[in-house]
């Protein structure tokens, strides 16, 4: 039964030049304590990820670059622009590309996207996503390309503020 992590990007600066782009925007201090541990979590819970799929917005890239730093380790990334503005289809039509072989998939995103993808996932619900949040969906699929809404049970959804700092 393959799974997949949501985590979404650390707190950003809204007070840094980006250029009028929003996807240059970067972390805050704040988001990138948060990325790094929540790397650790994943790492010290068991659920370090197979594979990793990123938004290109820097924010994204940068928490999933943190996290594997924070927890000690890799993965393959690719960067999908359908995750950065793309919705709950853009995320789907990513994750459905995923090779057999997978187990645990991570993908790296954005609200609103997040909260609706993970109450279509599971069958409904209105869940508040915050910043480097993780949750995991349990899929009861045999292959990613049949992700559909419905197919996935919330196992967990973890925030930073509830781990210590040591974590």
């Amino acid at each position: 039964m393959p799974a997949l992590i949501l985590l979404r990007h650390g707190k950003s600066d809204w007070d840094a030049e980006d250029g009028g782009d929003d996807r240059a925007r970067p972390l805050a201090r704040r988001g990138r304590k948060a990325a790094r541990r929540m790397g650790r979590f994943m790492a010290r819970a068991g659920q370090v990820p197979d594979s990793a799929i990123t938004s290109p917005a820097v924010r994204a890239a940068d928490t999933l670059q943190l996290a594997m730093g924070g927890g000690g380790w890799s993965c393959p990334v690719r960067t999908a622009p359908s995750l950065y503005g793309g919705g709950v289809s853009g995320l789907l039509a990513e994750v459905r590309r995923e090779p057999v072989g997978t187990d645990v998939l991570l993908a790296v995103g954005h609200e609103p996207t997040w909260s609706a993808a993970l109450a279509a996932l599971v069958g409904g619900g209105e869940v508040r996503f915050p910043t480097a949040a993780l949750a995991r969906v349990d899929l009861d699929v045999d292959r990613w390309d049949e992700v559909a809404p419905g197919t996935g049970v919330l196992a967990w959804l973890v925030v930073p503020r509830l781990l210590s700092r040591k974590v």
